[in-house]
């Protein structure tokens, strides 16, 4: 049996219509989006497949990309005995991987993820706050035109590392969009302010994070099957107290997917991502080549990820 890995997506990876084919033929799906519809008092079932505006509001993506990364892995788990040797996520999918471990159930991820949502729009309301994507420099380049734009007055920190070579900034919108020109200038082949009214792992979330730790110590137990990989670290943690202190710090620390991706792909066969599309693949084609990313998404890709599994 190959060793695996689970990887789970974060924001950005939602879409109208995610999970219906799990909802459409599978009994777990429809118990698990009525369950939680039930928790929160949200209609999952328009949420995901009918148009609406509420998808792309941080407090309603969050649980939603969660569910459906939590209803893949489930289905994916009644389908095969397959153990992973560790988990991650970026960003908000380190919840979801959370969920995998057995360290938190789903239901209470889905609330603890709306709430997270929550405090990150009320600690960016009235801020104007957002993301931009850079393409084209390096880390360090990054990291010290960053450090000197806030020298100078500007509100702006390295927030995701993707991988190389491709890096999303986080700060005070009005500034990032001040700046696209001189991020080209610079060397960027692109640089593009995201769709985003909050602006996720940097110094404008601190609020959050006070909020956010009551939620942690109610919901998260020691009880974790497999190691989970921190986005702040990029190691692993296998407890509550380090999961209440990583999971808190991640608000406002930037996330190491690249550094975890390659830091632990030698442990493993393959990767295998669970939720909607497969953008974690895509980053992991960059990062490590000798290592494939498998991804379940559907029964097509399921069947698709079972098929390589027993090769």
């Amino acid at each position: 049996m190959k060793k695996v890995a689970f990887i789970f997506p974060g924001q950005g990876s939602q879409k109208i219509g995610m999970g219906k084919d799990f909802f459409d033929n599978s009994d777990i799906a429809k118990e698990m989006i009525t369950k939680a519809s039930e928790r929160l008092n949200i209609n999952f079932e328009e949420l995901l497949f009918t148009e609406n505006e509420n998808l792309s509001k941080t407090e309603f993506t969050q649980p939603a990309i969660l569910l459906v990364s939590c209803i893949a892995n489930a289905i994916f788990k009644s389908k095969c005995d397959i153990k992973a040797e560790f988990v991650l996520g970026h960003s908000l999918g380190e919840f979801s991987a959370l969920v995998s471990t057995g360290a938190i159930d789903y239901l209470d991820a889905i609330e603890l993820v709306h709430k997270r949502g929550l405090f990150m729009t009320q600690a960016c309301a009235g801020a104007g706050a957002g993301m931009m994507a850079l393409v084209g420099l390096d880390d360090e380049t990054v990291e010290t035109l960053c450090e000197s734009l806030r020298e100078q007055g500007k509100k702006i920190w390295a927030a995701n590392y993707n991988m190389d070579g491709q890096i999303v900034v986080a700060g005070i919108k009005a500034d990032l969009e001040s700046l696209v020109d001189f991020f080209k200038e610079k060397g960027a082949k692109r640089a593009i302010v995201l769709d985003m009214s909050v602006a996720s792992h940097c110094e404008i979330l601190e609020p959050a994070v006070v909020n956010l730790k009551p939620y942690l110590d109610k919901f998260i137990s020691n009880d974790f099957a497999y190691d989970l990989i921190s986005n702040v670290s990029a190691e692993a943690y296998t407890s509550k107290e380090e999961a209440i202190k990583l999971l808190a710090a991640q608000l406002t620390s930037p996330v190491k997917y690249k550094h975890s991706i390659a830091a632990n792909a030698s442990k493993i066969d393959c990767f295998i991502e669970f939720g909607n599309g497969a953008v974690l693949k895509g980053l992991n084609r960059k990062i490590v080549k000798s290592v494939p990313t498998f991804n379940v998404s559907d029964f097509a890709s399921l069947e698709i990820t079972l098929g390589e599994l027993n090769d």
